[in-house]
């Protein structure tokens, strides 16, 4: 491992020995108190945060380690009109490690190409949030046993719920998942996600309605509807407390039954339901620190490396995406691929065309 991008640049070999670290984090955590002196992590934070942002800070002090960075782009050069490119050649230079979060869908990956020191995605736009994916899942496997044969409901904001992505990709890794997409047709789940499932034969279902199928369900996992994703408000106001669980909903439940929630909630899950012992999301919060002080300690020990050489030797591509992070970095390479509904951005995985010039 070195950069961490994407769910997919973790193995799940290369999970089960960060969730084997995880443990012993958590039930001997007086062995790691210094396990990252003199290290630094950069923390560039774009975009608002509380659980990632003081998650990854508290890991790094927990470890022995030290933060530096910003949690407001208005307090740092960004304003002056400085590139992305430019803000991590410069923090690579101070951090051993950069944690970054980004509006931008592919911003992560733009860092990539231009840092010598592991670049961490801890959310890009409505896109990716791999690690965010190893708390749901250290979570679910910690108090369930297993991700092996689940039924998991995923409810809320599919389409742009970079939480949601992550963890469909790394679960489609694991036997006999039933997955139930709960959502409006207008928050339905992304193709590309989609044609990961089907490549790998996985198991699932499209529904609009919570109560029919709660009953089956061994894990709900509950997302807002996010309004800083929409570009229409009306949208937004339309679509909002949709999906609501409440303390009546509980009852239909197993009782070996998770509530996830990558947080913050609006009112898509009620106070009550905080006080019912399967209501794991604030257990989910805690254990994402354990898991990101596993995965800041094993990328501690990588040392640094030369900035990618990028090749492209495809015309130059178009991305579809107006929340792409080639909108905004015009100097990044034109990077696609091949899926198999056509070439789709390298950064986003959004469609593309293609410039005949």
């Amino acid at each position: 491992m070195r950069h961490i991008i994407d769910i997919t640049d973790i193995s799940r070999e290369e999970f089960d020995r960060l969730y084997s670290l995880f443990g012993d984090i958590i039930d001997h955590p007086g062995d790691y108190v210094d396990c990252c002196k003199g290290k630094v992590l950069g923390s560039l934070f774009y975009e608002p945060s509380t659980r990632t942002n003081l998650s990854f800070s508290t890991a790094m002090l927990r470890l022995g380690g030290s933060v530096v960075g910003f949690s407001d782009p208005g307090s740092s050069s960004v304003t002056k009109g400085e590139t992305l490119k430019d803000t991590i050649r410069i923090v690579s230079g101070y951090a051993n490690m950069i944690v970054m979060r980004n509006p931008m869908e592919g911003a992560a990956k733009a860092a990539s190409l231009y840092s010598p020191v592991p670049i961490i995605n801890a959310g890009d736009g409505g896109h990716s949030h791999p690690t965010q994916t190893l708390a749901d899942m250290s979570t679910i496997l910690r108090l369930r046993g297993s991700l092996d044969g689940l039924k998991i409901g995923i409810c809320g904001d599919l389409k742009y719920g970079r939480t949601v992505h992550s963890l469909v990709k790394s679960l489609s890794n694991y036997k006999n998942v039933q997955f139930y997409f709960i959502s409006p047709r207008e928050l339905a789940l992304p193709a590309y996600v989609r044609d990961i499932l089907n490549e790998k034969k996985q198991k699932y279902f499209e529904v609009s309605g919570l109560d029919p199928v709660l009953p089956m369900l061994d894990v709900l996992y509950m997302t807002r509807i996010q309004k800083e994703r929409f570009i229409d408000p009306l949208e937004y106001e339309r679509l909002r407390g949709t999906y609501v669980l409440d303390t009546k909903k509980m009852r239909n439940a197993k009782k070996e039954f998770l509530v996830l929630h990558p947080l913050p909630r609006v009112d898509e899950i009620t106070n009550e339901v905080d006080d019912d012992p399967r209501a794991a999301y604030f257990t989910q919060a805690r254990f994402g620190m354990y898991m990101r002080m596993a995965l800041l300690l094993t990328l501690s020990k990588l040392g640094e490396t030369a900035p990618q050489r990028i090749d492209c030797d495809m015309p130059k591509c178009v991305c579809s995406n107006a929340k792409c992070i080639t909108k905004t970095e015009t100097y990044l390479p034109p990077l696609c691929y091949e899926s198999d509904d056509g070439a789709r951005c390298a950064f986003c995985d959004k469609e593309v065309s293609f410039n005949s010039i």
